[in-house]
């Protein structure tokens, strides 16, 4: 797969994720064969005021590339600004998140509400593209709720004003995560678009993977929910797309050093005390199907320091 002069190894990637698509995951996904990763959502408004805790969200390690930071905002200036900086920091490409549904992003004009209005989307994408020399991207969903689906005619809008990629999540804003993704919407995108289309939206097994790539025709695939403790299935979705056969599951003792692993990154980066904090949803979704991870649950979640992290799992 190609974008712009950009090219992967293959056509599984990593959603930008908040609270779990930091540096410390995404070196696991890489690592996976991802084809490329997404840092988390970075305000473009908090770049352009300077804040420090939002840089550090850009932080990128040699060995992830190609990687993408995804930027938010609504002010076309704003944007082209946080687009620059994201190309400073070493991206690959510029995501640019029109889809994000959480009130806190869409009432204030941002994500998901700019699909409420194309002409703003195109003149962000515009602007963004006018500013960087990498390949521009955007995610997006299949529009603002069921009376206001507009994917397509959005998707062309933003073709037209730049874009060199496009992401499609197969939910209305108004849906959120919940019922099922709409993977037609993600080939009716496909069909009116000449630049590549990437599907995302319930793909939860390497079979969901290989089943979108066959029943959209999209260029790419997008996982995300289901990488929530599961980084193998970038893996397996590669090698079932590319064999028809699943050869890699890990074993109980595999998926609890991985654990460990996740965990000590998180540290490298963050040190100690915030790493073994950001890591309790992480353990949560690694120990799911343990058995008596119902019995340990509460220890984990509350764990402080690397050595709980190793007892809470060594109890399993």
């Amino acid at each position: 797969m190609k974008i712009g002069n950009l090219k992967f190894e293959n056509n599984i990637f990593t959603a930008p994720m908040a609270g779990i698509s930091d540096i410390a995951y995404r070196s696991i996904l890489k690592e996976m064969g991802a084809g490329l990763v997404f840092t988390e959502m970075v305000s473009a408004k908090a770049l352009w005021y300077k804040d420090k805790k939002t840089k550090q969200l850009m932080l990128l390690d040699k060995n992830e590339h190609p990687v993408a930071i995804q930027i938010f905002g609504s002010d076309p200036e704003i944007c082209a600004y946080g687009a620059k900086m994201a190309e400073l920091e070493g991206a690959d490409i510029v995501d640019i998140n029109m889809g994000c549904p959480v009130p806190k992003v869409a009432n204030h004009g941002d994500g998901s509400a700019l699909m409420k209005n194309p002409k703003l989307a195109g003149e962000i994408v515009k602007a963004v593209k006018s500013a960087v020399k990498i390949p521009v991207s955007v995610k997006f969903r299949k529009g603002w709720d069921d009376n206001n689906i507009n994917a397509v005619c959005f998707a062309k809008v933003l073709e037209e004003n730049g874009a060199d990629m496009l992401t499609v999540h197969g939910r209305t804003k108004m849906q959120m995560y919940q019922g099922k993704a709409d993977w037609e919407i993600i080939s009716r995108v496909k069909e009116s678009v000449s630049v590549p289309v990437v599907g995302n939206g319930d793909i939860f097994t390497p079979e969901d993977g290989k089943q979108m790539l066959e029943q959209t025709g999209c260029d790419g695939i997008m996982l995300a929910r289901g990488l929530k403790g599961n980084p193998w299935l970038v893996k397996q979705t590669l090698e079932y797309i590319n064999s028809g056969k699943i050869s890699s599951f890990p074993t109980t003792e595999e998926r609890k050093e991985m654990a460990i692993r996740h965990v000590f990154n998180l540290c490298k980066y963050y040190g100690e005390n915030i790493g073994v904090k950001m890591s309790r949803s992480h353990l949560l979704w690694y120990i799911k199907g343990f058995k008596d991870a119902a019995i340990i649950r509460n220890e984990i979640s509350r764990v402080e320091t690397l050595e709980d992290v190793k007892k809470g799992l060594g109890s399993i």
